[in-house]
């Protein structure tokens, strides 16, 4: 059993959108969640014929258990009956589902090896919107959303990113447009030779691409639209989630607590902080445990975190030794917990939750950076490097004897957070000034999403911060005892 994690993936500038998905296997843990239930009215109107239709397809039975209705946040799975802790609640067979398979021979023929799976899925939706009610999965597709009810960033205008001009997910928003527009031109030229799919625009191809990214799952296929299943909505603290079997040759989940009749039954798309959230789904949560904060060195790109430069001082006279006995010991490059590889010039941090002590605090890696940073002789560098070597080999791993330096270094950090953190108020005091106009409701929703990544990633600058002056302020009452 393979767990199908929704596909987003953290997007830096070495990485190409022509890149596939990632998957985790894992085993299915099941709890009970101790959250309020909030109910809505089934719209017996909305939506009653899509599963009939599916089963039909599918030529099984695919869910007893949930029905289809409208939620605040469009079309949401709700229960249909009562939904026990572990029941399964639904199976889509693969011959329902849209992968690259589904791609004509004659337009995949057209296609370099460049082109990714997430193109591929996106121009099978392409081609299946141009058929219209031709298209055998006509009932799907017009039930994907429309652009004006996508709030992607990428969807954004200036005025609404600049919003969030202070975290990084203004840049990364930039550049994931123009590596898009890189993959259209990359398949328009093979798409001008195919009549259904001929006259495609950037923006059609956008629309279908963020489809994609944001639906689908990682499958043994490489990815897969699952028709349905794609009408959960997310819950951060759900383990409830996708699961694949190829020996039954299905998609299926279960539920993780108890749903009485009526109430929205959600999943878990992944560990997501709001960046990718709202990069690739649209969509932000109010408090987001995900929520996380990253560090760069020599301002290196490094996206869904916010951007922190802490470089060598170009006066130090160490700045040539320093720089070289980084580039030497490169950080390893490490998986996130959705399985993707982070760069090796990052530093992450989450939300600490005890400013004591306890729990992880500021990474290492980080914490080694600014003790070198902090180095102001030679024989100090010399003997981080001596150190290396009679240990694991990594640089300034271990805390200073001095406890001095040892305060300075950390210091260094300190001082960068806490600029960072004054620029972050001010970023969300200004957003309370902007008028959102009364006949676009919109914009005032993307305002809110705005807010709540901004206070989120605020919120891990001031554990950061607490965790770092108290640090400080442990190692100074050892040097006045």
């Amino acid at each position: 059993m393979v767990l199908s994690v929704r596909i987003t993936k953290l997007w830096c500038s070495q990485r190409s959108l022509f890149a596939t998905s990632h998957r985790l296997c894992v085993k299915l843990p099941f709890s009970s969640l101790s959250k309020s239930k909030v109910s809505y009215s089934v719209n017996e109107e909305c939506d009653d014929d899509f599963l009939p239709w599916l089963e039909r397809k599918a030529g099984v039975e695919i869910s007893s258990a949930l029905s289809i209705a409208k939620s605040a946040y469009g079309r949401s799975l709700f229960a249909s009956k009562k939904i026990r802790t572990g029941d399964c609640i639904l199976k889509v067979p693969y011959n329902v589902q849209i992968a690259p398979d589904n791609l004509l021979p004659k337009i995949r023929s057209l296609l370099g090896d460049e082109v990714g799976n997430v193109a591929k899925v996106a121009i099978v939706i392409l081609f299946e919107q141009k058929l219209n009610q031709d298209s055998e999965w006509a009932p799907y597709i017009g039930r994907l959303p429309q652009l004006g009810e996508m709030h992607n960033t990428i969807f954004w205008s200036e005025d609404e990113l600049d919003m969030v001009r202070q975290s990084s997910l203004y840049q990364e928003t930039v550049n994931k447009n123009i590596q898009i527009e890189k993959v259209f031109l990359a398949i328009k030229q093979a798409l001008e030779h195919i009549p259904e799919v001929d006259h495609i625009t950037l923006k059609d191809f956008m629309r279908a691409y963020a489809l994609v990214e944001s639906r689908a799952w990682g499958s043994t296929k490489g990815v897969s639209l699952i028709p349905f299943a794609d009408f959960f909505n997310h819950d951060g603290l759900s383990k409830a989630v996708v699961l694949n079997d190829d020996d039954k040759q299905l998609s299926e989940a279960f539920a993780d607590r108890d749903y009485a009749p009526s109430e929205e039954v959600l999943i878990r798309y992944g560990k997501f902080p709001n960046a990718t959230l709202l990069l690739d789904f649209g969509f932000t949560l109010p408090y987001n445990r995900h929520d996380e904060v990253g560090f760069m060195k020599f301002a290196v790109v490094v996206y869904r975190d916010v951007q922190i430069h802490i470089d060598i001082p170009d006066h130090d006279p160490l700045h040539e030794m320093k720089l070289e006995l980084l580039q030497r010991h490169r950080l390893p490059c490490i998986k996130d917990v959705n399985g993707f590889n982070s760069s090796r010039d990052s530093f992450t941090i989450k939300e600490i939750k005890c400013a004591g002590g306890k729990g992880k605090g500021i990474p290492q890696s980080l914490r080694a950076f600014a003790r070198i940073l902090s180095c102001s002789t030679p024989q100090e560098l010399c003997g981080l490097v001596t150190e290396a070597e009679q240990n694991d080999g990594r640089l300034a791993r271990h805390p200073f004897r001095n406890s001095s330096q040892e305060i300075l270094a950390h210091k260094i950090l300190l001082s960068e957070i806490t600029r960072l953190i004054e620029e972050y108020n001010a970023s969300i005091e200004s957003l309370e000034h902007v008028l959102s106009p009364p006949t676009c409701k919109r914009f005032a929703l993307r305002k809110k999403m705005a807010q709540d990544l901004l206070v989120g990633e605020l919120r891990v600058l001031e554990s950061a911060s607490a965790w770092l002056k108290n640090y400080c302020a442990t190692l100074t009452s050892t040097l006045n005892l």
